[in-house]
This record gives C-alpha cells, structure tokens and sequence, in this order.
C-alpha cells in the first residue's frame, strides 16, 4: 500500500494540493482526472519520489516497488530493440548475483542449528521468491511478447533504438516499466504514442497486472475499460469515488449540484438569522433570542461549493464554399520510400459530406496518404486526384510543433489573417482561451495544450471544404476534445481525420479505412463496429488455418464438416447477440446521462445554464434514436437468423 498522508505541493508559487490524505491499495485501478494544470502529472512525480512535496508525506510499505511513465522523456540509448527491452532485468540479474553468493555461502556452513545459518537461509528463500514473483524466468519470450503487443515487428529487434522516432522510444520504455513488474505502476498519458491495437493489447495487459496501476489519461474508454476507481484532483483538493470515469461523471455532477441545492438553503437560513437579529437586536425583551442566533451564526460551517472552470474553447467551422460531388479519387496508388513499400493499389473515392477515419498501426502509411491528399507529397505511383473546386485546411500531426517559436501568439495568426478576418484575431484566440496576457506570449513558451489550441485557431481563418485533421486530439483535454468533435459533427464540408482515440471517432466518422500490410480496406461503420468485426475476422482467419492444417493431413469427415458449420452458426449467433447487447447497454448509457440532465431540468438547475447544456441534451437525443434504430436492426437480424434453418 502506499498512504499519502497531509500533502501539500506548491508550483511557480502556485498551491496545487493543501492536506491531500489517500490511500493507494495493492490491487487498485485508478485513473486521475482534472483540468489541465490542476496538478495530475505532478502528483504522479510526487508518488514515485521525483518530486518533494512541501509537507505531508509519501509512505511506501516496506519491500514493495513504483514505477513510473512521464508523458515525454529523451532516452539516450546505442543499443538495439531488444537488449534495451532486457536491460529491465538489471535489477533481476542483480538478484540472481546475490542468490549466487548466499548459495555460496550456505553450501560453506556446516553450523545447521546456528541462527546464522537460520538467517541465511531465510535470505535465500526471500531472494529465491522476489526472483520467481518478478518473473526470472524467460527473459526473451517476455520481453518479445511486450514489445510486440506494443506494435513492433519482429524484425525491428536487432535494429538499433536511434533509427526509430520519439514515439516508438516512448514505447521502448514502456515495455521496460511493464517486465519490471513493479508493485505500483504510474502512467502519464501512456496512449499518446500509441495506435488503436496497441492501444486495446495495452488495456488487456494492464486489466490482468497483478500490481496497482494508476494512470492519467485523456482516452475516455482506456480509462473506463481499465480502471475501477477515479480520483479528481479539483481547487487543491481531491474527490475519491470508487467507479470508473464515466460512472464519476455522473455522480460529479450530482455532487456539484447537492453542493449548490445545500449552499442555497444554508444561504436562505442565514438571511432569516440575521433578519431576526436585525430586527429584535436593540429589544431587551429578546436579547437571548438574538445572542443564541449571533452565536448560532458563528458556529455554522458554510457549505463549500467546488471552483467549476466555466473556461472551454468555443468555435465552429465556417461554412464550407461549393465543391464537386467527387472530393478524392485515388486508382492503384502507391508509394514507397528508399525501395520500402508503404503501401500499394490503393482504390478510393471519397465523396461530398462524407466524413472518413483512417485507422491502423503506425508506420503503415495513413499519414503518407493525408500528405499525398493535401499535397506536401508528389512522387506516388498510380492515379490520385482533388474533385473540383475542393478548398483543404490541413492539420498535420506535428501541425503544433511546427509552429514558429520565435512568434507569438497574436503573430501567428496575424500573418496569415486577411480581410474581414483580422479585426476580429483577439475574439478568435479569446474563444481558444487566450487572454490580453497570452497575445504578446512567444509560441516557445506555451504548453502542448495551448500550441495545439493555436494550431486549431489557424484552421478557422480560411474557409475550406475538406479538412484533413492528423491526430488532432493530441495534448487537448477532455472537455476540448468534446468541442471539437462537436463542432466536427457541424461541419458542413468533408472530413478526412487520423485518429486512435476510439471515443472520438464513435459518431464522428461512418466510413473507415484501415491501413494493414501494405494494403487498405474500407469499412462502412462506426470505429466500436470495425473493432468488432476485426476480432471476428482475426478468429475467422485462425479457424480457417486450422482447418486448412487438418485438411492437409486427412480429408475432413462429414460428421467434421457438420460441426464446423455449426461452429460457424454459434459464432454468427454470438456476434449477432452481441450487437444487440452492445445497442442495447449504449441505450441505457444514455438514458441515465439523460435522466441526470433531466433531473437538472426539473429543479431548474443552474447547471442548466452553463455553455453547451442544451446542446448536449440534444446530441444525447440523437445518438438515443440513432442507437434504437441500430439495436431494432440487429434484433430483427438476430430473430431472422434464429428462424432460419441451421
């Protein structure tokens, strides 16, 4: 366990934490969650020791290990995949020296009643058993079982760690910290540099981790399919609840509005108090009465209600101007790099209004394609062509880096603001959250959430028709990410977005394709349906394998042949169940998310009128009827298939 007793840090004179008592147990599952700056990555470098807190202490049992994953870092390793994967066993190897020695040494003794002999084999043993539980064993197949569900090839593993990019580092370290094994495992954003199946191999590894496991992470469906509890850090304090972040959504917003119902009441009873006192304080006849009250007054402890940042970013795409019906076309395209094949016979027609996800691992070429798209890449093979009059705004994946540092924030985007657009520059950036302060501010300086937040204001001074978005929801935060989907979902133009965040591209997009072995493949569906489908086709491929394998040493019997197809039906079955189960919890998702907001309606909350309620109370409504219409289509698929003849 690790107890944080009173703690109390501070930041650039800032009190990030006062009095913060919490306990973390053996087992947990917990995801931290605020605003960004409320102090999530500090409090993560506080428990692992990298950080001291001002008072208030870190207590650690005694024999038990943390480890910890910072957002960034700069490894400086020569060697190859693999041996920087094992040098996670230093500490192993250590071990096993010490084992050696103390083998050693009980093999030398000959006192067997002595209590150093006792005491030397009790070493032994608890060396023996720290060994075992750390897994000594296997080495090998570990570490390459990791850093392939981390998304790297097998023959990645003898090419030296410089040829990869940051991002595939981070994952490097990554598989480190998971075959340490340690007792306590702290993440900070440990999906940044991920793609959506490593990502999902991930949620399985941390869902079995025999340790405690508490994360930071924007990714709403990595938090809510690992963790079962959710501490929100908020004005200096922390609310524990025992849930999972969608779960802690909803009874946050019941607390905030208890808060507000109780702070009203107690505002009311204050005011009859001091009437009563005003009224009778110079009456002789009432001078008890009116004492009682004055020290009734000074005993009551006022309800606290908690800050609520009122701040979000605010925008909405301009219009999109007329463009073709045919927006992209691409007939055998292709590209290569130094004779490696990215991909290849790429078929694609993207139409007007269409709203498109390309997903898959990284390094198969979904960026090379929004390059070829928007025009940074000429050298491909095959055909490719723009639809006519088709305007591009691009985000490219490192759009927020590419910033020029020197600038500052009112340079960036008066340099490129023209006409009617550049008095209206300061209300621009104050909708993306930068003040008067902020403007004179060089872009070196700002954070990767405000570089990002500029990057997406410079989207909205020319009006396009297809916006190709390259991981656009990098470094923003939860509430951000939600506005702009939003202001996605109201955009009248094409989409073509890179993603792999899961809950972002849910009703966003209703065409993926996905970039796989050189090839891609369309899909039309929404992301949790390609996800689906790609594990049934995965167990479709092995079925078929092995059928293949059997056929090869005898001739599959009738009797087999009856079962496989019956095997065939109960997974058609399962799938069929599953989708109507899967419609139905959504639609039960959305009604306790309605009958909250309604609930707020009915006692004419003031909740009801901060920015968006409304809107979120309809975009509820419509993914309810989008939901009932998809689970009617798959109960009526399902009793189709179940009266139909096996």
């Amino acid at each position: 366990m690790i107890a944080i007793n009173n703690l109390a840090v501070q930041f650039t004179g800032q009190t990030l934490f006062d009095n913060v008592t919490f306990n973390i147990n053996d087992k947990d599952r917990i995801g931290l969650v605020g605003k960004n700056g409320a102090g999530k990555s500090t409090l993560l470098k506080v428990l692992c020791g990298w950080q001291q807190p001002e008072s208030g202490n870190i207590v650690v049992a005694s024999g038990q290990t943390v480890g910890y994953l910072p957002q960034e870092m700069i490894p400086d390793s020569r060697r190859t995949i693999i041996d920087e994967a094992l040098t996670a066993f230093e500490s192993i190897e250590a071990l096993e020296r010490h084992q050696a020695a103390l083998s050693s040494q009980v093999a030398e003794r000959t006192d067997y009643e002595s209590q150093g002999y006792i005491d030397l084999l009790s070493q032994l043993h608890d060396v023996t058993e720290r060994i075992a539980m750390l897994g000594g064993g296997g080495r090998q197949e570990q570490a390459e079982k990791i850093l392939l569900g981390l998304g790297f090839r097998h023959s990645d593993f003898m090419r030296p760690i410089t040829e990869f990019s940051g991002g595939w580092q981070m994952r490097v370290e990554l598989a480190k910290l998971l075959l340490r094994r340690p007792d306590f495992l702290l993440l900070d954003e440990p999906t940044n540099h991920l793609d959506i199946e490593s990502i999902e191999w991930l949620e399985s590894f941390l869902t079995g981790y025999p340790g405690a496991v508490v994360l930071v992470s924007h990714d709403r469906t990595f938090l809510d399919n690992i963790t079962k509890r959710t501490i929100e850090i908020t004005a200096g304090r922390i609310y524990d609840y025992k849930v999972p972040y969608s779960e802690y959504v909803i009874q946050m917003q019941q607390r905030r509005a208890s808060q507000m119902a109780r702070l009203t009441n107690q505002q009311r009873q204050v005011a009859q108090i001091e009437a009563f006192i005003e009224r009778f304080r110079y009456k002789a006849t009432k001078s008890k009465q009116v004492q009682s009250r004055i020290k009734m007054l000074d005993r009551m402890e006022m309800v606290q209600v908690d800050e609520v940042s009122t701040e979000s970013i605010r925008f909405q795409f301009q219009p999109a101007p007329h463009s073709g019906k045919i927006v992209v076309e691409a007939q055998h395209l292709g590209k290569a790099y130094d004779g490696k094949q990215v991909f290849c016979d790429v078929d694609m027609l993207i139409t007007k209004g269409s709203k498109v996800a390309f997903v898959g691992r990284n390094g198969e070429g979904k960026s090379t394609l929004a390059k070829i798209i928007v025009g940074d890449i000429v050298d491909y093979d095959g055909l490719f062509r723009l639809g006519h009059q088709v305007q591009i705004g691009y985000y490219a994946q490192n759009q927020a880096a590419m910033l020029n540092g020197e600038k500052t924030v009112f340079q960036t985007i008066d340099d490129i603001a023209v006409g009617d657009i550049r008095p209206k520059i300061r209300g621009i950036l104050g909708s993306f959250l930068f003040d008067d302060d902020d403007l004179d501010k060089k872009v070196k300086v700002l954070s990767g959430g405000e570089k990002a937040r500029l990057a997406l204001a410079k989207l909205l001074l020319t009006p396009c028709n297809l916006l190709v978005l390259d991981e656009p929801t990098n470094h923003l935060d939860m509430d951000s990410k939600d506005i702009l989907k939003n202001a996605l979902l109201q955009y009248t133009g094409t989409l073509i977005v890179v993603s792999h965040d899961r809950d972002f591209l849910q009703g966003l997009t209703e065409t993926l394709y996905e970039f796989r072995d050189g090839a891609v493949h369309e899909f039309r569906g929404d992301i949790f349906e390609f996800l689906e489908n790609r594990k049934l086709e995965s167990l479709h491929t092995l079925e078929r394998q092995k059928s293949a394998e059997r056929e090869e040493v005898r001739g599959m019997s009738q009797n087999k042949l009856n079962y496989q197809q019956s095997k065939e039906r109960e997974r058609e079955l399962r799938k069929l169940r599953g989708a109507v189960e899967h419609a139905e919890n959504e639609i039960e998702r959305i009604e306790k998310e309605l009958a909250v907001k309604d609930d707020l309606l009915a006692q004419a909350s003031p909740a009801t009128n901060e920015p968006g309620f409304y809107e979120a109370y309809q975009s509820l409504k419509d993914e309810q009827a989008k939901w009932l219409e998809q689970w009617e289509e798959a109960t009526v698929a399902l009793d189709d298939f179940q009266n139909s003849k096996a």
